[in-house]
């Protein structure tokens, strides 16, 4: 009888650069694909980030010429029960470093090492995994730029070369797995324009990415009204590419923009390792200081998060990236930070209410990169912004959307304001057009409030 295993996907949705491949192929003489669809991650998955899921899960299944099975449970029970239906005596995957993940495996682990079985874990979704960069003294890194250093000394592996060809796949249909039909499910109804899922359009959008604006990506990547940046990040938060083969790339074009870039890798490497440190800070401030700021509460400050959340701030800029968050499931970076800003030191609300608002409608909400972005905003996190530092929502929109071209992209009723006006339209002859609000708060008399409250917080340090 032949050997036998299972390749379990989870954040590698792709066939290219796949190491768990080459292990399972080194194994056995033929595999399982398995994906299961797991209540306790897809329940609290927003609709955009379901049907880009299951987009994803029809194309691997394409690429493997119908062979993927896809079910729905408790990978605790069904992974074992599957491998023990096949007959697999390895299950491989690549490490998962967060916490839910990392929880889940050893569970699974210890159930299939019950029954005489091995989880094989091969690879990670980073460059480098959770916990190998140390600091000289073995003690993990909690400041970025010492991180980014020791990440780049350390190194990577080049892309495995890989293809659906490198494991004979098992057709589910003719095993005891249980048959395979319409196992993925139609796509969620969303509002929002969602980029194109799989593989294929993984790569096709990193080359056009190459071949137009790396180049200028350290100029321009913090301008929203500019197509400047690579929108990878939804591509790499369900595996279609692997960090290494944008690594591999990078390292040919040998200019600045592409450090720049290679660098922001790095921010997602080091927002991995630190919640693979610290898992608690999912939830709860990093710097537990913060845990004495007081926080605004009551009908006003739900009635401030509800604009927030609408874009109805009254503050161009602000309202432009809430509302692009709504019509796209995404948001350029630089308008993340300055809605976090406004959030956390103009209306003086939970960064965590933020932060699950963005897991809710993102497409790209990716756990780590997601908390901790809120955290460095806030300044709760680690190597954070200081929290003195309040974004001012006027002079971010005209530094970062000079013409006011974003801000009317995103807000219907300004786009008859020229010019930078756009950003001050209570200022405008006329006054604020007719639709949009007035500003909610007075910024200059909020950051006053919030650096303030801050007081709370250097005083629970002392």
């Amino acid at each position: 009888m032949p050997e036998r295993s299972v390749v379990w996907f989870r954040r590698d949705l792709r066939v290219g650069d796949q190491p768990t491949f080459l292990a399972a192929a080194d194994s056995s003489d033929e595999a399982l694909a398995l994906f299961v669809l797991d209540p306790a991650l897809i329940r609290p998955s927003g609709g955009a980030r379901l049907t880009f899921l299951y987009g994803c899960l029809r194309r691997l299944d394409a690429a493997l010429g119908g062979r993927l099975l896809v079910v729905t449970g408790d990978p605790a029970d069904v992974v074992p029960r599957i491998a023990e239906a096949v007959e697999a005596r390895t299950v491989h995957v690549a490490a998962d470093f967060g916490p839910y993940g990392h929880r889940r495996d050893e569970v699974v682990e210890k159930a299939l090492a019950d029954a005489g079985r091995e989880l094989v874990r091969t690879g990670s979704p980073y460059a480098v995994a959770p916990g190998r960069v140390r600091k000289a003294d073995g003690d993990p890194f909690r400041v970025f730029t010492p991180f980014r250093r020791a990440w780049r000394d350390h190194g990577w592996r080049g892309p495995a070369d890989t293809s659906a060809s490198t494991v004979s796949w098992m057709d589910p249909a003719g095993t005891r797995a249980g048959p395979r039909a319409a196992t993925i499910p139609d796509d969620v109804a969303v509002d929002a324009t969602l980029p194109e899922p799989g593989e294929e359009a993984a790569l096709r959008t990193w080359t056009d990415f190459l071949d137009d604006a790396v180049d200028h990506y350290g100029d321009d990547r913090n301008r929203p009204d500019k197509p400047a940046t690579s929108r990878m990040s939804v591509y790499l938060k369900y595996g279609c590419v692997h960090p290494r083969t944008l690594l591999a790339d990078l390292a040919r074009k040998r200019s600045a923009s592409a450090d720049t870039y290679r660098t922001e890798i790095a921010w997602r490497e080091f927002y991995a390792d630190i919640l693979f440190q610290r898992p608690d800070s999912a939830r709860r401030n990093h710097d537990r200081a913060f845990d004495a700021l007081p926080l605004a509460s009551g009908r006003t400050a739900d009635e401030h998060f509800e604009a927030w959340k609408q874009g109805r701030t009254g503050f161009p800029i602000v309202d432009a990236g809430m509302r692009q968050l709504r019509a796209e499931a995404w948001m350029h970076n630089r308008l993340r930070m300055v809605v976090a800003s406004f959030l956390v030191k103009d209306l003086h609300l939970p960064w965590w209410w933020g932060a699950r608002h963005f897991m809710q409608l993102l497409v790209d909400g990716d756990l780590a990169s997601n908390q901790h972005g809120w955290q460095w905003t806030a300044g709760s996190g680690t190597d954070a912004s200081p929290y003195f530092r309040v974004f001012n929502p006027i002079t971010q929109g005209e530094r970062f959307d000079p013409n006011g071209d974003y801000v009317r992209t995103y807000v219907p009723e300004l786009r008859g304001v020229a010019g930078k006006a756009v950003h001050q339209p209570w200022t405008l002859p006329d006054g604020v057009p007719e639709g949009y609000p007035d500003p909610i708060v007075d910024h200059k008399a909020e950051r006053q409030e919030a650096l303030a409250r801050y007081e709370k917080v250097k005083q629970a340090r002392s």
